[in-house]
């Protein structure tokens, strides 16, 4: 094999998680039409080549236009379970041990799609891969909405679905909408004993990440590009551990970053920042998890030993009970000394 082909082995290989994808947005255009066409639904688009070529986004809010226009499509229990297992397959084939996935159900209920359609779709497809990979749900809440939507979305769910999911997340356009819009549903998680994430530092500034941090009371942050803004955040982030959930090719067809080489994931790795490597909305981006890693790989001219970090990083990172996050690492130790040797 040469070189290139070696590099995506290993990293196909690793043992790791993922903590940062959304799972509408592993929406493949061909699913999209296979769901259109049995639920009697057209789709601006003839095919799925056309799809593709409306993939050239300018910023976030472009990419959310056509994002939400494609859940449109997403209706049945079945629909749920498709998509889910279509994202689960390529997981277990990209070597992902643990994913901690996304939902937005304000997505499916502002269109009369039950949040129990949705988790029950979900439910089918992850007890069918349950024995190759691990998995949880975190409830996020679209941040373009208003704050009382999340509240009403989060009581609504705990009220009929407390079991379903493990955390909760804040996403969509994140211009002028600062963290702490959201403090009510927060403290509302908390009390639940549900996990908290948000996604901060993407197209808002740094104070965005000190807001999920104080405001929020958030663990992870998700993407957090813009923390590398202010030199004593990401100290404090390097100090405290707190994990940064990044997705390098988003960014780069975001225009979060002008080139993949001009991502600062390897400079905060070198600033003891806790960085991990995700795909976000892989259909829309070019790639799912283990692309994101080889993309990375070469645009930063990582090294195998990043590599094996990155991949540490994602499983402490985790929610996984520490026996679990120990039989993970212990897997990835392994793994490593065979591809040094």
């Amino acid at each position: 094999m040469t070189g290139s082909r070696d590099l995506a082995a290993f990293v196909r290989g690793l043992p790791k998680a993922e903590l940062h994808v959304h799972i509408e947005g592993t929406l493949e255009p061909d699913l999209m039409f296979e769901m259109a066409r049995r639920n009697g639904m057209t789709l601006p688009y003839r095919t799925v080549d056309e799809v593709r070529a409306a993939y050239e986004f300018t910023d976030l809010q472009s990419f959310l236009d056509i994002y939400y226009a494609a859940a449109s499509v997403l209706i049945t229990e079945r629909d749920f379970d498709d998509l889910m297992d279509a994202y689960l397959v390529r997981a277990i084939d990209d070597g992902v041990r643990r994913a901690e996935i996304f939902f937005d159900p304000q997505t499916h209920t502002e269109r009369g799609v039950t949040i129990d359609t949705v988790l029950a779709g979900f439910r089918a497809a992850r007890d069918r891969h349950a024995g190759s990979i691990s998995t949880d749900l975190i409830l996020c809440f679209l941040r373009h909405l208003s704050p009382e939507a999340a509240l009403s979305t989060l009581d609504a769910a705990l009220a009929t679905n407390r079991g379903e999911f493990i955390g909760v997340g804040l996403d969509s356009s994140e211009r002028d909408l600062p963290p702490d819009l959201f403090i009510a549903a927060y403290r509302r998680a908390e009390s639940e004993g549900l996990r908290l994430v948000a996604h901060a530092g993407e197209e808002g500034p740094a104070s965005y990440v000190r807001s999920a941090l104080d405001d929020l009371g958030v663990e992870r942050i998700d993407h957090g590009v813009r923390a590398e803004d202010d030199p004593a955040l990401i100290a404090r982030l390097a100090a405290s551990g707190t994990p940064l959930t990044m997705c390098p090719l988003s960014n780069e067809r975001l225009r979060v970053v002008a080139t993949l080489e001009d991502h600062n994931l390897k400079r905060l790795l070198d600033a003891g920042v806790t960085v991990t490597v995700n795909s976000d909305d892989p259909a829309y981006f070019g790639g799912y998890v283990a692309d994101n890693y080889l993309a990375v790989a070469q645009a930063l001219q990582l090294d195998r030993d990043d590599l094996v970090a990155l991949a540490r990083n994602s499983i402490t990172a985790s929610f996984l009970q520490e026996a679990e996050k120990r039989t993970l690492l212990d897997d990835l130790d392994r793994y490593a000394k065979r591809g040094r040797a």
